[in-house]
């Protein structure tokens, strides 16, 4: 589990595919590889991984062919930036909101303005995610906690802060980027227990 607050921007260092997997090796700057251990669990993009091997200041994922499939990592090249949360402690503090690192879908960058020194972005979502997304919720966007400014159909509207152009990728982002969805767990859960409910009273 995860909060959305990115912790560091590592470098895809080597790229291996296999038959169906792929594995990643990801330089870090500021996390201490010392620090991250095989079976660790790390949130790339969004996406939860698990740590098997450590090195040279990099450590190494296996990305399934179904995570390649739902997500934007079959995109990376060599010397790509990724954003990077390790999993969350029981006693940290919750700064975002609950991130399961679960992606949901892939979005793409619509269009992007400049207000002030933050910078406005619309995403638009993969067909049947923006039942759960709404005005002023919460959003993990290539794993990073975000507030849903604006709704538009398939579109929703986030504001990027300096502080968070500096501390993740969004600094590098460009209309027509792909970026990893995740959407809200719990407007999941109620949809569920909404449906459920409506089969029992049937």
């Amino acid at each position: 589990m995860f909060t959305g607050i990115v912790e560091d921007i590592g470098t895809v260092k080597e790229i291996k595919p296999g038959t169906k997997e792929v594995l990643f090796t990801i330089k870090t700057k500021n996390i201490e590889v010392k620090e991250i251990k095989p079976g660790d669990s790390i949130s790339i993009n969004g996406i939860c991984l698990t740590v098997i091997s450590i090195g040279d200041g990099a450590f190494t994922i296996e990305a399934s062919h179904e995570t390649l499939k739902r997500t934007n990592l079959s995109k990376l090249k060599i010397g790509s930036k990724v954003n990077l949360e390790r999993s969350l402690r029981l006693n940290d503090r919750l700064g975002g909101h609950i991130v399961n690192g679960h992606v949901d879908g892939v979005g793409k960058v619509d269009s992007m303005r400049k207000r002030g020194k933050s910078v406005e972005i619309w995403f638009s979502l993969s067909k049947g995610l923006s039942r759960y997304v709404v005005e002023k919720g919460s959003i993990a966007i290539d794993g990073v906690s975000l507030t849903v400014n604006a709704v538009n159909g398939d579109r929703f509207l986030v504001n990027i802060i300096p502080y968070t152009q500096k501390a993740t990728i969004f600094g590098k982002m460009k209309p027509g980027d792909l970026v990893n969805i995740e959407c809200d767990i719990i407007g999941k859960y109620v949809e569920k227990f909404v449906a459920w409910r409506k089969i029992q009273d049937t």
